[in-house]
């Protein structure tokens, strides 16, 4: 455990180095992770699409985590996973290696505080999935404490504008070797509302109709959270998959047409949100589509592209990613091409910024 003394010895030593920004590592916008040939990939994206710099990974990445002003990234293994990097996207070195404290597992995000001095991470403990956000001291990458979530298999966190975090507990109990999943009858997903500090201020729960609607990725709005599920009951269902939330209030699941709900197949997988909250995009790569809702959650279009899965916002529209190598700009109009080339992209699209 850092002591006091030890952390600001170690900011006073990062402070008197030249500070690397993202300017000096060609301006990227987004992180992805991503399938090269045989090996993995964590790459910077610009705004049109085009890689600016690509750093190897030991295995799969699911998502990253971009210090807010240091050309530094933490790429997360595909969850349930036992490492997280800390990697110098100018030189492409390792900086550190994470590894979660014995019987725990890291879930795949992450999020900085608002000054970058602290990293938090997604856990679980591996027996019964309990959730635990660990944090980080950044100088030296030292863990220097946990909290809990609030629920069982957390999966996505956002740093709200004031420092307070919302994680979204998917609820599901798996098995630490093969994730089987052990508790489908009785999940209980929730939102989670946590202080900078790690206090639970507040839980926000599904109703029981739709507590087998596993939370797993959100996306901040101007006055709340628009989050996206993924169904653990009959495909067939049609349930929502989109919801939105402002604290307060109950959750609100986003009803669709059966033929758009249908599209999905039961899985959302990455969601966005313009800055304005005037529009929602979510992914589906077994569905191979993109819907594009507005900021109430009715959909404008649903658009096609086989293993599409990666999204973010980008001005008044958005940019996604698929298994094929293909970047896209998409709005409610349509999809275009960007760019392509040969790193297959994985789940996720980390704005930065």
């Amino acid at each position: 455990m850092a002591t006091r003394r030890s952390f600001l010895a170690g900011l006073g030593a990062m402070t008197s180095l030249p500070a690397i920004g993202w300017a000096d590592v060609g301006r990227p916008a987004f992180l992805a992770a991503g399938k090269r040939g045989s090996g993995c990939v964590l790459a910077g994206l610009d705004a049109a699409g085009r890689q600016v710099f690509a750093v190897p990974l030991p295995a799969r990445g699911h998502a990253a985590a971009a210090h807010p002003t240091l050309a530094e990234a933490v790429a997360f293994a595909r969850r349930p996973g036992q490492f997280a990097l800390v990697i110098d996207c100018a030189s492409g070195a390792v900086r550190h290696r994470l590894t979660p404290p014995a019987g725990r597992q890291f879930n795949g995000h992450g999020a900085f505080s608002l000054d970058g001095s602290v990293l938090m991470t997604s856990e679980v403990v591996a027996e019964g999935s309990a959730g635990r956000i660990g944090m980080w001291e950044t100088a030296g990458y030292t863990r220097i404490g946990e909290s809990k979530t609030g629920g069982i298999g957390p999966h996505d966190m956002k740093r709200l504008p004031d420092g307070r975090l919302i994680v979204a507990n998917g609820g599901i109990e798996t098995d630490p070797s093969d994730r089987a999943k052990l508790n489908i009858p009785d999940m209980r997903p929730n939102l989670a509302l946590l202080s900078a500090e790690g206090a639970l201020l507040d839980i926000a729960e599904l109703p029981p109709g739709l507590r087998q609607n596993s939370i797993r990725h959100l996306a901040l709005l101007p006055d709340g959270v628009a989050f996206a599920m993924q169904w653990e009951g009959d495909r067939s269902d049609g349930v929502p998959l989109l919801g939105l939330w402002t604290r307060g209030a109950a959750p609100r699941a986003c009803n669709l047409p059966q033929a758009q709900a249908l599209a999905m197949k039961g899985y959302a997988g990455s969601i966005a949100a313009t800055a304005d909250g005037a529009l929602i995009a979510v992914t589906s790569a077994p569905g191979g589509v993109v819907m594009i809702c507005d900021g109430a959650g009715v959909p404008l279009a649903t658009h096609t592209r086989a293993d599409i899965s990666g999204v973010s916002a980008l001005g008044p529209g958005f940019v996604a990613t698929d298994g094929q190598g293909v970047v896209w700009a998409c709005d409610a109009q349509g999809l275009t091409p960007l760019s392509q080339g040969d790193t297959l992209w994985d789940n996720h699209l980390v704005p930065l910024g």
